[in-house]
């Protein structure tokens, strides 16, 4: 591999991220959301209903971070923390009706921002892109998991 810093990998997959989330988010604005609370109605939409130190978990956020955002959420019509029978403190997360109404719409900014950002590849090309992304992602779980040694 090269040495110069955009021909490095690291660079380009962490620049890359960098520049689709900032687009994203101008992107999700215009919904009234932001991209952290976007995040939240996915990992909600697709994995169902939990409670908010298992999703702090999943976003890789503190318990504190997550918090705050679903306060704002909470306000902003977003979600609902139903208490948990037996334990005042717990809650689990559900989303809105007003949610579930925008979901398939946060989903149409992200497919036509993959289509903006793979624009001029083909199909081909794009389902080997995806193939290698998800290797990479299996060869850094394994990492995390112990499986391989660094």
């Amino acid at each position: 591999m090269k040495k110069n810093y955009e021909d490095r990998f690291g660079y380009l997959i962490a620049d890359v991220a960098r520049l689709s989330s900032r687009v994203y988010d101008e992107r999700v604005k215009s919904l009234g959301l932001t991209r952290a609370q976007s995040r939240v109605l996915t990992y909600l939409s697709w994995f169902g209903e939990t409670n908010q130190a298992r999703l702090a978990e999943r976003l890789e956020v503190t318990p504190i971070t997550l918090a705050r955002l679903l306060d704002r959420m909470q306000e902003g019509g977003w979600i609902k923390r139903v208490p948990v029978d037996g334990d005042r403190r717990a809650y689990i997360l559900q989303l809105t009706r007003r949610a579930r109404e925008v979901f398939p719409k946060l989903l149409e900014v992200g497919d036509r921002l993959t289509d903006a950002t793979l624009e001029g590849m083909g199909h081909a090309e794009r389902d080997a892109l995806i193939a290698v992304l998800q290797r990479i992602r299996s060869n850094l779980t394994c990492m995390l998991q112990g499986d391989k040694s660094s």
